[in-house]
């Protein structure tokens, strides 16, 4: 019985993950035609990119693509399993032998957390490496500017455009409730990257449409400095700011932690990452639920009819769970619920469905 069980786990998890490498690979293939036709439109107007530098850009943003196409890999592929397995009476087999649902469902679960923990703990990494050097080719090439801020152990780093070039701005630590930054120093440069002249002062305040420097010390590059009250001219807003981070995709997983101490020791809210790093310690919990709620709609009997419908609904039901995800992690982002709700409610919610439908299913 026990080789029986070996044999019959190794039968279904080899059968299931085959199916989602299967299904997944085809969204991906659609995926990478749809996001490299997207980029011929963008670069229409620059004849410096070529065809083999549209590839590359588009092969570099497949694997963040991949993350997304994954759960419904595994939702679509576990729908099919379930329903081949019925097809071939083989589930009839199976149930006459006196195993449960949950035991012949066991190893696409095993399977299933597998996906999800090589989704995060390898995936996601990867898709960042490739998201950054996405990211500089788009900039080079699309004149696409992704961030205008960088927050490092040494403080935050921002970058502006002046009448003759361009300015850094650098400050110890912000003070988001009165837009205030401390220990300030602004480098100006000019269009040739030439230094121009260095501004340091304690404090500064984002006004509306600039930055009043107070106590600025003013050096100029012939060596000659000044005390005033200065006035950078700016089109930087708060929301500009909250938006120009790097985008949570860009950073690993294993990074996260860090990025986020990091972004509140400089009073930068790091909302966006908190959600990122739930939603993908999620991840594995999730694609269980996925197989939850396909086994419930593709488990019915071919003889009692209506099978293609369930599958159906099945398919519209995960496609309502992804929505709500989004959902969740848009109230998230903007505060109104806590980050770890916001990542695992889809998780948890659509485990308790699963669970609950599939005890109904098998005990009546």
């Amino acid at each position: 019985m026990i080789a029986n069980s070996s044999t019959l786990f190794r039968y279904i998890s080899r059968n299931f993950m085959y199916y989602v490498l299967v299904i997944a690979v085809l969204l991906a293939g659609v995926t990478f035609i749809i996001n490299t036709i997207e980029i011929m439109r963008r670069a229409a107007a620059n004849p410096d990119v070529q065809l083999g530098l549209i590839l590359q850009m588009a092969a570099l943003s497949l694997p963040e693509y991949l993350q997304k196409i994954l759960p419904f890999g595994v939702l679509f592929g576990a729908i099919y399993t379930c329903w081949k397995l019925n097809k071939t009476h083989e589930l009839v087999v199976i149930r006459a032998s006196g195993i449960s649902a949950w035991q012949f469902l066991f190893p696409m679960i095993v399977a299933a957390m597998l996906f999800g923990v090589f989704a995060t703990a390898v995936l996601n990494p990867v898709s960042a490496i490739f998201a950054v050097k996405y990211e500089q080719l788009q900039n080079t090439y699309l004149r696409v500017q992704s961030s205008l801020v960088a927050v490092l152990r040494t403080g935050i780093w921002l970058r502006q455009p002046t009448a003759g070039g361009y300015a850094l701005v650098h400050s110890s630590t912000f003070d988001p409730v009165e837009w205030k930054l401390s220990d300030v120093i602004v480098l100006f440069f000019d269009k040739d990257d030439n230094f121009v002249r260095r501004i340091d002062s304690p404090l500064a305040y984002l006004k509306d449409g600039y930055w009043e420097i107070r106590q600025a010390l003013v050096n100029d590059r012939n060596g000659t400095s000044r005390r005033a009250v200065e006035k950078l001219k700016t089109e930087l807003t708060a929301r500009k700011i909250e938006e120009s981070f790097a985008a949570p995709e860009t950073i690993s997983f294993w990074r996260i932690p860090e990025y986020v101490r990091i972004m509140e020791d400089a009073g930068f809210p790091a909302t966006r990452l908190s959600i990122q790093f739930q939603s993908l310690l999620a991840q594995p919990f999730f694609f269980i639920a996925m197989v939850l709620l396909a086994a419930t709609f593709s488990l019915r009997p071919p003889r009692i009819g209506g099978t293609g419908v369930l599958i159906a609904l099945g398919v519209a039901v995960g496609f309502f769970v992804f929505f709500m995800e989004s959902m969740l992690n848009a109230f998230g982002i903007s505060q109104k619920i806590p980050a770890y709700l916001a990542a695992w409610t889809p998780a948890v919610v659509s485990l308790l469905l699963g669970t609950t439908a599939l005890l109904h299913l098998e005990d009546g």
